[in-house]
């Protein structure tokens, strides 16, 4: 072979055009600018549940499309309607932003989504630093947000900006679309994506979520994640709270009631009683059950995590299926009980419990609903009560589940490999996120989730926090990535 077509296989296979080791330098180097630019959002309070707040939410989209902007981004924000609240009266969602990078056909099309809405933090809740003040401890950025979900918004604009800064062109074209009500339901984004599904994601080949963490101190990718269906059981029954020195032991009391049918949602031992939800469950594959062999969980220490001396189940497969891969009823509380200090002697007169059931593959929320409906209702009828029982679902959000032989999870293996020097693991995520759902069903697009957060990053909890190393190894990990998705063959 001559040295032309020695250029030519090099130049094809993308070894002489990747300049990693260039672009991984001008991150070391700009390490501290961005963290300050971190510094700067974690100080925007950009809460989604309070309204109060709505005018930091809005700052902190206009200071997104900005930054995009100033990259080379072709922005976009985009109106999604108006938010309905309680007193009747309306506000104006924040504007969704959408940006581009390129838009060669000859090129695949990654499309990066986050958010920038963060969970409610105060000093006084418990934090050993001001949320809103990024300060590190240890290697440690301590703020609300950090991880959740600001971090990783920013580590994937830094990548594109330090491809734009070194000249260097991008190997994908790159489209953002980052919200700020991810934190209470993504108000008005389904609608959004409905609405651009032959337009802003028209010719988009991949859609990467980065709103997760890693299990362990092992890296690790996403591929699954659970559903809810969320429940309020109403039991009401006299007309007004009673005393109960005056008319206990004469009224057939409500809270009984729904202590009686909660009790029979779950046994002791974690056996969803509910009849059709377990049957309805996809069976375990034995090469799915050694998949869960491989992945680094120490149960020990998760027990440590927690504060607990004993668990649901002793070996690690079995508690991570049951956390990933199998449904959940979770009791959350009931609204109408006496629940401040002190003592009162009240019968409430109507009590609405709380509880979720995290779907998973192949649960339909539809038939969930009907299925605790009826269960719970010939429950109720056999304690023959004179009280009235009411069960609605609130909340019926599907899993997602991808494929992890799929190139993009290849692609992102090749990618760890290279900045982490190790094989990550292939995680599935206990919780819910809506929006990969709405992809799936609404794009057609594959999805991978690739999280740079750590396992132990107290995501919406007090002293929440993003480590430096995974911040900046986090952004040469996408920097290697975009890398290894312009691999992929296009078929």
């Amino acid at each position: 072979m001559n040295s032309i077509s020695v250029f030519y296989l090099l130049l094809w296979t993308g070894v002489s055009s990747f300049k990693f080791e260039d672009l991984a330098q001008y991150v070391s180097t700009h390490e501290e600018d961005f963290i300050e630019t971190l510094r700067k959002w974690i100080a925007v309070e950009s809460d989604s549940s309070d309204i109060t707040k709505r005018s930091d939410l809005d700052r902190m989209m206009d200071m997104t499309a900005e930054k995009l902007r100033l990259i080379g981004g072709r922005v976009e924000m985009i109106d999604v309607g108006a938010q309905a609240l309680p007193n009747g009266s309306t506000i104006a969602l924040p504007k969704v932003v959408t940006a581009q990078f390129g838009s060669d056909p000859s090129k695949r099309t990654v499309c990066v989504y986050g958010h920038v809405d963060v969970q409610p933090a105060k000093k006084e809740d418990g934090w050993a630093t001001d949320p809103y003040d990024l300060t590190e401890i240890n290697g440690n950025l301590y703020g609300r947000g950090a991880s959740d979900n600001k971090g990783p918004v920013l580590a994937w604009i830094h990548t594109v900006e330090v491809y734009k800064a070194l000249n260097i062109e991008l190997p994908v074209n790159v489209k953002f679309i980052i919200e700020g009500m991810e934190e209470t339901g993504s108000n008005g984004l389904d609608d959004m994506i409905s609405a651009q599904k032959d337009t802003f994601f028209s010719d988009v080949d991949y859609i990467i979520i980065s709103d997760c963490v890693w299990l362990s101190k092992r890296p690790a990718m996403t591929y699954g994640t659970r559903g809810n269906c969320y429940f309020f059981a109403e039991v009401e029954g006299p007309r007004k709270d009673l005393h109960s020195g005056v008319y206990g032991g004469t009224v057939i009391e409500p809270m009984t009631d729904l202590i009686g049918i909660l009790d029979k949602l779950i046994s002791p031992s974690g056996k969803i009683l509910i009849p059709g939800i377990r049957e309805a469950v996809a069976p375990l594959s034995d090469e799915e059950w050694k998949m869960y062999q491989d992945i680094e969980f120490d149960v020990e220490s998760y027990k440590q995590e927690i504060g607990v001396d004993e668990l649901m189940y002793s070996n690690k497969v079995d508690l991570l299926t049951h956390r990933w891969r199998y449904p959940t009823v979770s009791i959350h509380g009931i609204e109408g009980a006496f629940s401040s200090s002190g003592s009162k002697t009240v019968i409430p007169a109507k009590v609405i419990a709380k509880f979720s059931i995290r779907q998973v593959p192949n649960m339909d929320p539809a038939m969930v609903e009907k299925q605790v409906t009826e269960y719970l209702q010939s429950v109720f009828a056999k304690r023959k009560s004179p009280n009235k029982l009411n069960v609605t679902m609130i909340i019926g959000a599907k899993p997602w589940l991808a494929d992890p032989t799929h190139p993009l999870f290849e692609a992102g293996k090749a990618a760890f490999k290279r900045v982490f020097d190790v094989e990550p693991d292939l995680i599935r995520e206990g919780g819910t996120i809506p929006v990969a759902r709405t992809f799936q069903d609404v794009t057609g697009k594959s999805i991978i989730m690739l999280p740079i957060g750590g396992f132990d990053d107290g995501l919406h909890s007090q002293n929440e926090k993003l480590s430096r190393h995974n911040y900046i190894e986090g952004t040469k990990l996408f920097i290697a990535y975009l890398h290894e998705v312009s691999q992929i063959k296009k078929y």
